[in-house]
């Protein structure tokens, strides 16, 4: 196993449950299935890390895609705008040079004092990945994946100067001169439903993510990766209210005149994707019976904004109950999004989060 003891230090030094945030990237907040694409609002996006920051977000995520801007700019920017959140940076193996990569993520280390983690994603479609002149299949992108994260490992275990040769790099006699500050490196988390996601992640990471399930489908998704000393965390939705009835109310509002144009897309892309977890999460909200996978779980949503689209909903209280289930499941982590994404991540942050850390708290003296 290349990753070192970093996650597991994690892991003992505390037993509440992270709780990230998704960043968003046009800067164009709107309901549920309105889209504005081909706009950067960047005044706005710095205006919500910056309350990310204050709210005491553990992280955002910063996605990738064409769609959207790159994220690596943007988080340099970011970085220098906010003082304790930390940026969890998607990016792909196979758009940078490992070495190159390295550079940039010990540059940003040291803008931020440390407060950059990855989330390296394989690809999700052979027509995107082709874009960028990638035209590997699924399993061999998780095998450059491993050989990209091998050579990363190396690196920040300050290994100089740096050979390998492998079947998707070849490096000689690499050296890089500014290391991750402080000597470590980032959290590295690895997406993907297949078991070569999860192996990737065992070996090479600290955590493994997957789009969101019932608490038991994700304790018997969890089960390999926990067992080989893995952290395991989720990406979801959230919609929580004072009362049920508002938040069934506002479910209801939110999905009123959803757009359709944009559903045709998202199913296009779904029906060439080659992606394990993107299957998985249509095939649930497919089979859930109608659009429930479980009374706190709507998937009506996922046809519309794709698989973190599953949303969990219901009062302040029953959604803090609800993910303390996924706690007991082996879930440590979640990415949330919302509805709009800056409205929802006040109220959880504000009224959710305290009653969960309460139930925490609670669980530990028994």
């Amino acid at each position: 196993m290349v990753a070192s003891s970093l996650s597991s230090q994690l892991r003992s030094d505390s037993d509440e449950l992270r709780v990230h945030w998704n960043s968003p990237l046009s800067g164009q907040q709107k309901a549920t299935g309105k889209y504005t694409i081909g706009q950067l609002d960047f005044d706005e996006i710095v205006d919500f890390a910056r309350e990310a920051d204050d709210l005491g977000v553990d992280s955002l995520l910063m996605g990738i895609g064409y769609h959207m801007p790159d994220p690596l700019p943007m988080l340099g920017a970011l970085v220098r705008e906010t003082e304790r959140v930390k940026f969890l940076l998607a990016y792909r193996p196979g758009l940078l040079s490992p070495t190159l990569f390295a550079q940039v993520v010990n540059t940003v280390s040291w803008m931020s004092d440390g407060r950059i983690s990855l989330n390296l994603v394989a690809g999700t479609s052979p027509a995107e990945q082709a874009y960028y002149g990638d035209f590997l299949a699924h399993d061999e992108r998780y095998a450059r994946s491993n050989e990209f994260l091998e050579i990363l490992h190396r690196f920040w275990s300050g290994e100089k100067p740096l050979s390998y040769e492998g079947e998707h790099y070849r490096i000689k006699d690499a050296q890089i001169g500014l290391g991750f500050k402080g000597g470590s490196r980032p959290e590295i988390y690895i997406s993907g439903a297949s078991e070569v996601a999860q192996q990737t992640a065992v070996d090479h990471g600290d955590c493994w993510l997957r789009y969101g399930d019932t608490p038991e489908g994700m304790a018997a998704a969890a089960k390999s990766v926990l067992t080989q000393g893995g952290r395991v965390g989720t990406r979801m939705h959230v919609l929580a209210r004072e009362t049920r009835e508002e938040a069934l109310a506002d479910l209801a509002d939110l999905m009123r005149d959803p757009d359709e144009k944009h559903r045709k897309m998202i199913a296009d892309a779904v029906a060439s994707s080659d992606s394990v977890a993107v299957n998985t999460s249509f095939q649930l909200a497919e089979a859930a019976e109608a659009d429930w996978l479980s009374p706190m779980l709507y998937s009506g949503a996922v046809a519309y904004r794709g698989g973190p689209a599953l949303c969990v909903v219901g009062s302040y209280e029953e959604v803090a109950a609800y993910l303390y289930e996924y706690k007991a499941a082996g879930i440590s982590e979640f990415i949330f999004s919302g509805w709009p994404t800056r409205d929802e991540m006040r109220i959880f942050y504000t009224r959710v989060l305290p009653l969960l850390r309460e139930r925490e708290r609670a669980g530990q003296k028994v």
